[in-house]
C-alpha cells in the first residue's frame, strides 16, 4: 500500500543502549552507551554500525525534550554533548528527531486517542491523537506524600516498594492519567512493564519493536499513517457485549471530539 516510503534508519538512544535498525533491517544493532557515550560517539558507532546499508533519512529518538529536530537538554544517562552536535553534517541524511517516548507511542498506536506510558527507570510520557505526536513531561507531576510519578512507578519505587505494591501503584497512576488526558486506551512500554501481570481490557502492553515501527511512521504522510494503522486498529477492537432484550446502543454525543 506504501510503495513509495522512504527507507528509513531508526536509531533508539538509551542509557544502556542505542539500538539501530530501518525499514529492511528490522532486527536492531545494539550498541552499548552508558555515561561516556556523546553524540559524536554515538554517531561514529552507527556509520561504522550501519556500513554498506541503504537508507534515505533517519530517526531518532532522543531521551529528552526536543523541539524542531534538535534535543533541548542533555540527557540524564549518557555524557554531555547533544545538544549542539552539527548531527546533519555528520549523517549527511535528513534527521527527524522526536522524544524517545513519543516515538514509541507512534509505533504501537491503533488509532484514536491513545496515551503511552514508560516505565522503566523513569516513566516517559506521551498522546498520540488522531495520527498527532503530543510528547508529555508527566514524571514529575505530584502523585502522593509529596513524591513524584516516578517515584512510585520508576525503577526506584519498585526496589524500593516491591512487586507487588509498586503493579498497584502502576494500574492507579494508568486510571489517574487516561481519565485526566481523556484517552481511550493506555499503551505500557519500557523495561518494566515485562513485570506486570493482570491488565484492564484498556490497557495494551507494548511491543520492543514499537520504537522502531514508530521511527519508520515518523516519515509517514497523515493518510499514509492511517492506512497503515486501519487493519490493527479493527484487529485490536473490543469484542462487542452479549445483550438481551432492549438495544444497548448508545445515543450520540454532540461536540464528542
Amino acid at each position: 500500500m506504501l510503495s513509495d516510503m522512504k527507507n528509513v534508519l531508526v536509531i533508539d538512544i538509551g542509557g544502556t543502549h542505542v539500538k539501530v535498525a530501518s525499514t529492511t533491517q528490522r532486527v536492531p544493532l545494539k550498541i552499548p552507551s552508558g555515561s561516556t557515550m556523546n553524540a559524536e560517539t554515538m554517531a561514529e558507532q552507527v556509520l561504522l554500525g550501519t556500513r554498506g546499508w541503504d537508507y534515505d533519512c533517519i530517526s531518532i529518538g532522543y531521551p529528552g525534550p526536543v523541539t524542531h529536530d534538535r534535543p533541548l537538554a542533555e540527557p540524564h544517562n549518557l555524557a554531555s554533548g547533544w545538544i549542539d552536535f552539527p548531527y546533519q553534517k555528520a549523517f549527511k541524511k535528513p534527521i527527524r528527531f522526536v522524544n524517545d517516548a513519543a516515538m514509541q507511542a507512534l509505533g504501537g498506536y491503533h488509532g484514536g486517542r491513545m496515551l503511552f506510558l514508560g516505565i522503566g527507570t523513569g516513566m516517559g510520557s506521551a498522546m498520540v491523537f488522531d495520527g498527532v505526536v503530543v510528547p508529555l513531561e508527566l514524571a514529575h507531576l505530584p502523585y502522593r506524600k509529596g513524591r513524584s510519578y516516578e517515584d512510585y512507578v520508576g525503577k526506584d519505587g519498585l526496589e524500593l516498594r516491591g512487586k507487588k505494591r509498586w503493579r498497584k501503584s502502576v494500574l492507579d497512576v494508568v486510571e489517574r492519567l487516561k481519565n485526566a488526558l481523556i484517552c481511550e486506551y493506555v499503551l505500557l512500554g519500557g523495561g518494566n512493564a515485562k513485570l506486570m501481570k493482570e491488565l484492564p481490557p484498556h490497557v495494551v502492553m507494548g511491543s520492543n519493536s514499537n520504537a522502531i515501527e514508530g521511527g519508520i511512521r515518523l516519515w509517514q504522510e497523515r493518510e499514509e499513517l492511517k492506512v497503515s494503522i486501519e487493519p490493527r486498529r479493527r484487529a485490536a477492537s473490543t469484542p462487542k457485549r452479549k445483550t438481551s432484550g432492549a438495544s444497548t446502543r448508545r445515543p450520540t454525543r454532540r461536540n464528542a471530539r
